[in-house]
Order: structure tokens, then C-alpha cells, then sequence
């Protein structure tokens, strides 16, 4: 099963979004991560690294992102990671529901857990 990795620059807010995504997401392997690893703001390439090992299971990990110096931090992360990861371009709590969902499927590859989160950009709101 396709993983999925919730980076923000909060680590309340990463785990927020997961809890939120994991109620959609049945068994899929949400992993969140956030915080500058002081109790700050912001992110760290090897706990990227860590949770997208944890939420590897051979299928790969999609990864939403929440601004721009995560992005930067999750591709050093993937760079470094045994695991097949790819980030998905979509706003960070739609994008994991969508993604979420997706990897339910059991057809659920790399690149459709992606598009389904990518595909939350298009989601209005009112």
C-alpha cells in the first residue's frame, strides 16, 4: 500500500492533518512529521527521512508538503531515503484526505495516490 508523509513546519499541525486524513484513509500508513526538532518551527531533513521509512511498506510514499523550505527539506529527505517517494503538488490537508482515500484502492500506484492528492487543488470551498 502506497504510504503517505505530512510534513509542516508544526508538529501539531502535521499531526492534526494526518488524524484527519487516517479517518479516510483506513489502514494506509500516515506518518506526520513536522517541528525543527527543538519544539520550534519548521523542518528537518533526517526526521523527513525517518517517516518516510516508517511509512514505506515497498508500494512507496507520497508527500505533502505545507511551504516552500519543506519542500526544499523533503526532497534532501527523499534524495537520502531507500524509499520511492514523490512530492505531491497540492494544498497539504485536502491533498492527504485525497491521498488518503486513493491509497485505499488496492490498483493504488505512486503516481495515482499523487494525482488524487494533486487533484484536491481544483477542490472549492464555498
Amino acid at each position: 500500500m502506497v504510504g503517505l508523509v505530512v510534513v509542516s513546519h508544526s508538529q501539531r499541525a502535521a499531526e492534526g492533518i494526518a488524524e484527519v486524513a487516517a479517518e479516510m484513509g483506513g489502514d494506509t500508513r500516515i506518518e506526520p512529521v513536522g517541528g525543527d526538532g527543538q519544539g520550534g518551527i519548521g523542518t528537518v531533513p533526517d526526521d523527513i527521512e525517518a517517516a518516510l521509512a516508517a511509512a514505506d511498506d515497498g508500494d512507496g510514499v507520497v508527500v505533502l508538503v505545507d511551504l516552500g523550505s519543506a519542500v526544499m527539506n523533503a526532497d534532501v529527505a527523499i534524495e537520502m531515503a531507500d524509499a520511492e517517494a514523490v512530492i505531491a503538488d497540492a494544498p497539504v490537508l485536502e491533498g492527504a484526505v485525497n491521498a488518503a482515500v486513493a491509497a485505499t484502492s488496492p490498483t493504488a500506484t505512486l503516481d495515482s495516490v499523487r494525482e488524487q492528492a494533486e487533484a484536491a487543488r481544483e477542490i472549492d470551498k464555498l
